[in-house]
């Protein structure tokens, strides 16, 4: 690893990848704005409830040239290797579903933290099993990470957020 990131200096992010249920996961990108901006809002009370302690996100009154911000933030994070902010779609891209976040940590315990969410509408849906199911398996198979993390699944927010972070 450089010291620059937390992953191999030649290792390659997916680009795309599958789900069974036709959906697919691809990097998030600012001219997704339009798409992600009513998947955020229209869960913002069920997003805040799980990311809002921790990261101060989504905000009740986050407009739209925000969200395009935020969104080239993670594209420009996903080109260095910072971060990454995978989006969920139909097939044909005509609906953001959900987003998949993989996070290096600086909490003990872990080399990433890596978290996911579906609008309102498909939780406890099949998409939402096809993505709870999916994530663990691509990331052990496509990414070079030790010890993941899987915020929400293995561990609760709250629990997260009580972790000390590395000296």
């Amino acid at each position: 690893m450089n010291e620059n990131t937390w992953l191999p200096a030649d290792w390659k992010h997916p680009q795309r990848e599958e789900l069974p249920t036709g959906h697919h996961l691809r990097p998030i990108r600012a001219d997704d704005t339009d798409l992600n901006m009513p998947a955020v809002m229209g869960s913002r009370e069920r997003l805040w409830s799980i990311y809002g302690e921790a990261w101060g996100w989504p905000p009740a009154d986050m407009t739209a040239e925000q969200d395009r911000e935020d969104l080239q933030h993670h594209a420009d994070e996903m080109e260095s290797h910072e971060s990454f902010n995978y989006a969920l779609f139909d097939a044909d891209e005509s609906e953001l579903i959900g987003c998949v976040y993989i996070d290096p940590t600086d909490k003990a315990g872990a080399d990433a933290d890596i978290s996911w969410w579906v609008r309102n509408e498909y939780v406890g849906s099949q998409v939402e099993r096809a993505l709870d199911q999916f994530v663990p398996v691509w990331i052990a198979e496509r990414w070079p990470l030790q010890q993941p993390r899987y915020v929400g699944i293995d561990l609760s927010w709250q629990e997260w957020l009580a972790i000390p972070r590395r000296q």
